[in-house]
């Protein structure tokens, strides 16, 4: 290990070490399982937003928009319009579910069918998974370049960086995540905006990106490049995720009201779509200084190490780390309330005890992060991996809670199968190089045939017995149990 990657890795400890600190300070305010899961639902505008912001500007917007415009330009901000898109869509379709108190996206997604046990059981298991991958692909980014930065070998670098979110997570829960989140928010933005000003203004700004790269990337938003339905299809699927994302229904859980879930999450898309010009101009000017590199993936460790002196690559180190933990934590924390919430309750018929709440949870974060661990061991390319994990679950868990919400004769039955189908639609393309191709990522066809999926098998299946009001009280009866169990 040479001086200079000495320093970025001593760098790294202390951030974490920093985290680390507000992590058991939040700890002293957790008094029951509702604080460490759902931080006591009393969050302002000012903590949802940077919560938000840190969440959705993590590591697909950041490091992964760098590799995607390295290779194809301007394509590279697909990726954060679709997470712009995504928020504004979540305020008009379900940012509702803040006055109904829900702790779970499956918990949501039942109520939607009558508070149907099976459709709650079903989308938790899928759900938690979903999550698992998600927190993967952040493990994912910050090893990759971790791994570059300092030397170390690939697989210690994804159980570094899994390590560095998980103890500040485990010890103090949802509300170290939160505050955090917001201080990795700010660093990952100063660091940004330097390394992007400074990559435009090394390779000549837009005159020189102009003169050292192919027409194609320089186009329109990349839409000669990346091809007019495969660019739709990554902001199609990206705006999927959003809506469909436990990470993001859990900030409209624990807002402290629907107001502040309308204006964060509708300023938290505003920002992340201004950022994403950032990152974009980043690997274009990567791709003009290094157009010959190996493996694009490398191209933001690229411009770290190599143009920069190495307090500023050490600051540059924080910010991208800082990108991929603030989305991490978040996803770890999502999963483990599915995790404690729902599926504990699949597998036992009763919810966990008062007094040790708290500690399975912390349980379940550790289990979660080491899952995920296992999904991204042999994985490299960040955005491809978004885009086939997300079309693969994603779709269906879309389909079912929109249909469910807003179709009246839809059925559990239907939302299953919605699920199932647009899963094994995915599969199918996936391994379809002809499609791949053709499609970009499997969204499309998979939303597609999860929707007619769920009409048919619906109308052939009964209708729902309970209204949403009355599965609304059923729910809420739950609810009171369980927190009675844990206050």
């Amino acid at each position: 290990m040479t001086g200079n990657q000495l320093i970025y890795l001593l760098m790294f400890i202390m951030f974490v070490f920093l985290m680390i600190g507000i992590g058991i300070w939040v700890s002293k305010r957790v008094k029951s399982g509702e604080d460490f899961l759902m931080g006591g639902r009393d969050l302002g505008v000012l903590l949802l937003v940077g919560t938000t912001v840190a969440t959705a500007v993590g590591t697909g917007s950041s490091m992964g928009a760098v590799q995607q415009a390295y290779i194809q330009g301007w394509a590279g901000a697909f990726f954060g319009i679709g997470l712009g898109i995504g928020m504004f869509m979540l305020v008009w379709l379900f940012s509702d579910a803040r006055n109904k108190n829900f702790m779970t996206f499956s918990e949501e997604i039942s109520y939607y069918y009558g508070a149907s046990k099976e459709m709650k059981g079903f989308t938790s298991i899928i759900l938690f998974f979903a999550e698992v991958g998600w927190l993967g692909t952040h493990i994912l980014g910050g090893s990759i370049y971790l791994s570059w930065i300092t030397g170390i070998d690939p697989t210690i670098a994804k159980i570094v960086t899994a390590l560095g979110f998980a103890l500040y997570t485990v010890i103090g829960g949802y509300m170290a995540v939160v505050y955090t989140d917001v201080i990795q928010a700010i660093i990952l933005f100063i660091g940004f905006i330097i390394l992007g000003i400074l990559a435009f203004i090394k390779v000549g700004g837009f005159q020189g990106l102009g003169e050292n790269l192919p027409n194609e990337m320089t186009s329109f938003i990349g839409i000669t490049q990346e091809g007019l339905i495969p660019g739709v299809s990554l902001v199609l699927v990206t705006v999927i995720s959003v809506l469909v994302i436990p990470a993001y229904r859990h900030r409209i859980y624990s807002a402290r009201n629907i107001s502040v879930v309308k204006k964060s999450l509708i300023i938290s898309g505003i920002v992340a779509v201004l950022f994403t010009v950032i990152p974009t101009v980043i690997g274009m000017a990567a791709r003009v200084i290094n157009p010959d590199m190996m493996d694009s993936a490398f191209a933001f460790p690229f411009m770290i190490t190599e143009l920069f002196p190495v307090w500023i690559g050490a600051f540059l180190l924080v910010a991208g780390l800082a990108a991929t933990m603030s989305s991490g934590d978040s996803d770890a924390i999502a999963s483990t309330t599915i995790l404690v919430r729902d599926i504990y309750q699949v597998f036992t018929g009763k919810l966990p005890p008062r007094e040790k709440t708290v500690l399975y949870s912390r349980i379940g974060l550790l289990f979660s992060i080491g899952l995920s661990l296992l999904f991204i061991i042999g994985s490299t390319n960040i955005i491809e991996y978004i885009e086939n994990m997300s079309s693969t679950i994603m779709s269906g868990l879309f389909v079912a809670a929109v249909t469910g919400k807003f179709w009246g004769r839809s059925t559990w039955q239907g939302g299953t199968a919605a699920v199932v189908s647009g899963s094994m639609t995915s599969f199918i393309v996936i391994l379809n190089d002809s499609l791949m191709s053709f499609w970009g990522n499997p969204i499309i066809p998979s939303l597609v045939i999860a929707f007619l999926t769920c009409v048919i098998v619906s109308y052939l299946t009964p209708k729902r017995k309970l209204s949403h009001k009355d599965a609304l009280k059923k729910l809420e009866e739950e609810r009171r149990v369980f927190e009675k169990r844990i206050i």
